[in-house]
């Protein structure tokens, strides 16, 4: 690790800063997955956030860290719709202006929500990239703060106090699966956990179709990647060329990256909602998707970070149903 990477220290700070802010979320044993892997699973129900994911955590530090100017400025993003739910919500609560900028490709049920928390919305393009553009045009012309989905020392050290989380509640942790996409869930809680108990190992987990974090892995360095249709929407999008952070906490604390095809993401929605009794988006389920494939080797108590549940219903009644694929895939 670097100079430059948020730290234990950091992320302890961020717990103390949102305190009362965001749940702490249970952890409960999965005795179905256990039997699939061979190893006690736990899962984290992070999707149980009042805005239906882990991105509550990080902005919510980030809004808090503000100062009263900056606050008065009002704050802008670019987003698949996790962060800018949880953007939006945060701002509210401090009577701030927001604004989220998507593409094309973030689902109407995300949109709605966003909306209904009174942010404005742009959408713009395409691809993350494409909504970044007018990220950046807002900073500079109308001077708003710009509070990304991942890439900012604040939003990382926010994600990573689910990290703490899991280790006091499963303090044997063998294993954390974390589903990967730009990276500060990721980083945050590699960078917690392992903070804590070197010995855990920490594993991303992404679709396989537009899985920007693990071809740059591979490649060495940031590249881009076409954002492509899947189930795991809010994994969709690039890290950023000019990447500070994500990219080199995540390649060196993470231990390995599993990616998934579209069946297999499928199963792990109709898993939870089936076995678990629990509704989770596509990126929510990537780690009980893993497990199910048997991409996972048992190595001690595992947990799998369950991040999300904002999908579209009509959507999952066909994934429970076996129709989803062809449709999100094509």
């Amino acid at each position: 690790m670097t100079a430059n990477d948020v730290t234990l220290s950091d992320i302890r700070a961020a717990r103390e800063r949102i305190a009362g802010k965001v749940e702490r979320t249970p952890t409960v044993p999965s005795p179905n997955l256990s039997g699939h892997l061979g190893a006690p699973v736990y899962l984290k129900l992070e999707h149980r956030q009042i805005t239906g994911s882990f991105k509550l955590r990080g902005a919510s530090n980030a809004i808090a860290s503000l100062n009263a100017g900056e606050k008065a400025r009002g704050v802008v993003a670019a987003s698949t719709g996790n962060h800018g739910r949880a953007l939006a919500h945060a701002a509210k609560l401090e009577g701030m202006r927001a604004t989220i900028c998507m593409s094309r490709l973030v689902p109407q049920n995300k949109l709605d929500e966003i909306r209904r928390l009174g942010a404005e919305i742009r959408i713009v393009g395409n691809s993350q990239d494409d909504a970044q553009q007018e990220v950046d045009r807002l900073v500079a012309e109308d001077g708003l703060i710009m509070l990304p989905p991942f890439d900012h020392p604040d939003i990382i050290a926010g994600q990573g106090t689910l990290g703490l989380e899991i280790i006091e509640q499963v303090a044997d942790a063998a294993l954390v699966l974390v589903p990967l996409s730009g990276g500060g869930l990721a980083a945050g809680v590699a960078a917690a956990v392992k903070g804590v108990s070197p010995g855990t190992k920490v594993i991303g987990v992404s679709m396989a179709r537009g899985a920007a974090m693990k071809a740059s892995l591979d490649a060495g360095h940031p590249v881009l990647v076409e954002e492509l249709p899947t189930l795991a929407d809010s994994l969709g999008g690039g890290i950023g060329l000019d990447n500070r952070l994500t990219f080199s906490m995540c390649r060196d604390l993470l231990d390995d990256v599993i990616l998934l095809n579209e069946d297999e993401i499928a199963a792990g929605i109709r898993h939870a909602y089936e076995q678990e009794r629990e509704i989770v988006e596509g990126a929510g389920a990537v780690a009980i998707a893993a497990v199910l494939a048997g991409k996972v080797g048992a190595s001690g108590p595992t947990v799998l970070i369950l991040s999300g549940r904002n999908i579209d219903m009509t959507l999952h009644r066909k994934v429970v149903c076996g129709e989803a694929f062809k449709e999100s895939a094509a």
